[in-house]
């Protein structure tokens, strides 16, 4: 029993110094070299743009079909406008009316003006009568104490004096009225003015509404799908086709986290598509995300023990892609491979080669 003890004791110690002696010598060994490279399974994408109407309507007629290029602001299709060419015409016909109402209180303001004039000089006359009839009445009244007229004159040149003054007043007043008549008939002008204006905005928006029923393609762009077919009714906002926006095309990829870090934007990237192996394409981290995710079921990862990958975006030249406009195709699957350090070369076999 005291022997079994002893070299049981005995093979204890001999463990523990076979182990702190291995811990030791892996401490002594070189460090591993850091990778230079990395690389992620991934597909060709690009901005999907969808031409959707921006009123309700019937598609009158579509103008593309699918696999099409597009500049920015050719013609994809024209809605069905004659409702709105009617609304158009009834527009302009409100405005012709604006305008010849206008051209009535104008006149009008004319017409209260030359009553005003003809009130003015009729008062400057009845002031002249007035004058007159007070001269006439103070001589009668002289002669009247010299009894050289009757009392029948001097009656009436009293008389006439008070005529004279009513009329003065009744003149003061026709200025009044023509005054009050020209103001109205100025604010009539200005409200007139304010309905053609009113009519230019009606005409001006449907005139929008009118561009806006021809669609026409917001960029640059292949035809993905057409949604709708002539004769079709959308609502706001309906969709017609759907373009790919072939000057912003990238690979989507998933990193781990031990890579991901070491990644900066604009790092250079070589794509290898599975469609096309022998070309190697260029292109550059546009996007690195910055929260992590569980490793998606579509992408292979080098150790089962990585749960967590980040996406990136590597975007290819825009150059690039005009001057192979017709092979750009998304949904492609590939690899993209990721220089991590600057100064490494590239290998053989990711030496640029293109078509």
């Amino acid at each position: 029993m005291r022997n079994a003890i002893r070299w049981r004791w005995t093979g204890g110690a001999v463990a523990v110094i076979a182990g702190l002696g291995f811990v030791a010598w892996q401490g002594l060994q070189p460090a591993a070299p850091v990778a230079s490279f990395a690389s992620g399974n991934g597909r060709i994408e690009a901005i999907v743009v969808d031409v959707s109407t921006k009123l309700p309507g019937r598609i009158a007629t579509i103008l593309v079909d699918e696999g099409d290029f597009l500049q920015p602001g050719d013609e994809v299709a024209r809605m069905d406008t004659h409702a709105m060419q009617a609304q158009m015409a009834q527009a302009r016909a409100q405005v012709r009316q604006a305008e010849n109402a206008r051209a009535t209180a104008i006149a009008v303001v004319a017409q209260r003006q030359s009553e005003r004039a003809s009130a003015v000089a009729a008062r400057v006359q009845r002031v002249a009568e007035r004058d007159l009839a007070a001269k006439r009445l103070e001589r009668s009244r002289g002669l009247s104490t010299q009894r050289a007229i009757s009392q029948q004159q001097l009656d009436e040149d009293e008389a006439r004096l008070l005529t004279s003054s009513a009329s003065v007043d009744a003149a003061k007043a026709q200025i009044a009225a023509a005054e009050a008549g020209i103001d109205a008939a100025r604010s009539q002008v200005v409200e007139t003015a304010s309905a053609i204006e009113a009519a230019l905005a009606a005409v001006a928006q449907l005139q929008a509404d009118l561009d806006d029923s021809v669609l026409r393609a917001p960029r640059a762009g292949r035809v993905e799908y057409r949604i709708a077919q002539p004769g079709e009714v959308l609502g706001s906002g309906g969709k017609l086709l759907s373009m790919v926006d072939l000057g912003d095309v990238y690979m989507t990829f998933f990193l781990p986290e031990t890579v991901v870090g070491r990644v900066a934007l604009g790092s250079e990237v070589r794509l290898v598509l599975d469609a096309a192996p022998d070309y190697i394409v260029p292109a550059r981290v546009s996007y690195v995300a910055s929260v992590a995710q569980f490793t998606p079921k579509t992408v292979e990862t080098l150790s089962e023990r990585q749960k967590l990958m980040f996406r990136v975006k590597a975007r290819i030249d825009p150059q690039l892609l005009e001057r192979y406009i017709a092979q750009v195709k998304t949904g492609l699957p590939g690899v993209a491979h990721v220089r991590l350090d600057a100064a490494a070369p590239w290998p053989a076999e990711l030496a640029l080669k293109q078509p």
